[in-house]
C-alpha cells in the first residue's frame, strides 16, 4: 500500500512521513498528480498562511489532483491548512478562493483574554462514531497551531469539536474525505492513532 503525501512545496510534509515511517506505513511525499491518483491514502498537511498554500495549489496544479481523489472515493486526510483550503472561502485571505469541496468559510477566532493564535495542546470532544477515532479516548489532547479555524455548513459532518473561547469543528468526516484542524503527527498516542487509523481505513 502506497500513501502520498502532498508535496505543495512548504509545510510538515516531513512529519507526517516520520510519523508514517514509525507506524509502519510506506509513504512517498510527492506532486505527481498520477502517483496521487494511484496512491491507496492520500494525506495533504498544510502550514502557513491560506493565500500561499492556494498559490502553491495552482502553481502545482494540484487542486485538480486533489478533487479528483475525492471523486475517485481514495481516503483522503487534510491537516491544518489542508483541512481548511478545502472550504469555499477564508477571511484570510478574502480574494482568494478555496477548493470549495466542503461548503463553509475559514473565519478568525474573536478571542477575549486568549491569544491568537492558538499554540498547544487542546481536547477533542468526539460528537460522531467514526473509524478515524477509533481506540482515541474522548477528550484527548491533540496539538493546535492556528490562528483561523472553518465554521462548517453541514452539521453532519463534524466528527470532533474544541473549545477555544468559542468551540469550533476541530475534524470533519464526509465520506473518504477526512479533515483536522490540529496536528495528528504531533499529537503524541493520539495523534498516531488517529494516522493509524486512517491508513487502515
Amino acid at each position: 500500500m502506497m500513501i502520498a503525501i502532498i508535496d505543495y512545496g512548504g509545510g510538515n510534509t516531513g512529519s507526517v512521513k516520520n510519523a508514517l515511517d514509525y507506524l509502519g506505513f510506506q509513504s512517498k511525499i510527492t506532486s505527481d498528480k498520477k502517483e496521487i491518483l494511484n496512491a491507496q491514502k492520500i494525506i495533504f498537511p498544510g502550514v502557513g498562511n491560506f493565500e500561499d498554500v492556494m498559490a502553491q495549489i495552482k502553481i502545482r496544479k494540484l487542486g485538480d489532483a486533489i478533487k479528483d481523489a475525492i471523486d475517485k472515493k481514495i481516503p483522503f486526510l487534510g491537516i491544518c491548512v489542508g483541512y481548511q483550503t478545502l472550504f469555499e472561502t477564508s477571511k484570510e485571505s478574502e480574494t482568494i478562493k478555496g477548493l470549495g469541496i466542503i461548503k463553509g468559510k475559514v473565519v478568525k477566532f474573536k478571542t477575549i483574554g486568549l491569544k491568537i493564535p492558538q499554540i498547544g495542546w487542546n481536547k477533542i470532544r468526539i460528537v460522531k462514531e467514526s473509524m478515524l477515532m477509533k481506540d482515541v479516548p474522548d477528550d484527548s489532547f491533540v496539538y493546535f497551531v492556528h490562528s483561523y479555524y472553518p465554521e462548517v455548513s453541514d452539521n453532519a459532518i463534524v466528527l470532533t469539536k474544541t473549545a477555544y473561547g468559542n468551540e469550533f469543528a476541530s475534524s470533519i468526516e464526509k465520506g473518504n474525505l477526512f479533515a483536522t484542524q490540529f496536528h495528528p503527527e504531533k499529537s503524541g498516542k493520539a495523534g498516531l492513532q488517529i494516522l493509524k487509523n486512517f491508513c487502515e481505513i
